[in-house]
């Protein structure tokens, strides 16, 4: 896989926040900024002042009048030109139970599409209140890891992985919902070591993300 530039990055302040510190939950359009939304198209999101005269941009906006991109996307969530075809992403509101949420997640990276992967746990983080809301933040970088890695973008793979790893390690001993954290941080650190000597086998881009039942 060819080694690129990471467009975007987790390391944000809330995850730095002081120990003790209660951390707000994210603001609409704000989850994908912590979560270093992955790609948007370049120049899509945010221009540098060039001294040309400032132009209108007309938005996309959803009945209720709130922005949107509705450019369709691939399978790896990238914008594709207006017109064609592309795969439907999660709706930004959907909010599944834990449960229901580690399932889907689970069978969208499976199939290769670890970007809807991570707008479904990223849901479940948004919607999240109780003292496991790092556990899915560290999901959420998970999926957004192996996206960048699909990608082809090595360098943005090997730091959400490890970040991945140690958000979710916490949680190793008491497993919240099933969810085997042990085994999951070890594969987002053995993955990450792997990522530049050599191919990578498919399955090892589908991790199990609930016990086995």
């Amino acid at each position: 896989m060819n080694q690129g530039p990471s467009n975007h990055d987790f390391g944000t302040a809330s995850a730095d926040a002081p120990e003790g510190h209660e951390v707000p939950a994210p603001q609409p359009g704000e989850a994908s900024r912590q979560l270093g939304e992955v790609s948007r198209q370049p120049g899509e999101a945010g221009r540098g002042f060039t001294g040309a005269p400032a132009v209108e941009v007309v938005r996309d906006r959803d009945a209720a009048g709130r922005a949107r991109n509705a450019r369709p996307r691939d399978g790896l969530g990238r914008p594709l030109p207006h017109g064609m075809t592309g795969i439907p992403t999660t709706p930004e509101d959907l909010v599944l139970p834990p449960a229901e949420a580690l399932r889907e997640a689970e069978h969208l990276l499976a199939a290769g599409r670890p970007f809807h992967a991570h707008e479904v746990l990223e849901g479940a983080w948004k919607a999240c209140d109780d003292d496991t809301r790092e556990l899915w933040k560290g999901l959420a970088q998970l999926a957004v890891g192996v996206t960048h890695l699909r990608r082809g973008n090595e360098v943005g793979a090997v730091r959400l992985l490890s970040r991945a790893g140690d958000r979710i390690s916490a949680y190793a001993e008491i497993s919240p919902h099933g969810i085997p954290v042990a085994a999951l941080t070890t594969w987002t650190r053995d993955l990450a070591a792997r990522i530049g000597h050599g191919p990578i086998p498919e399955e090892m881009l589908a991790p199990r993300l609930r016990s086995s039942e």
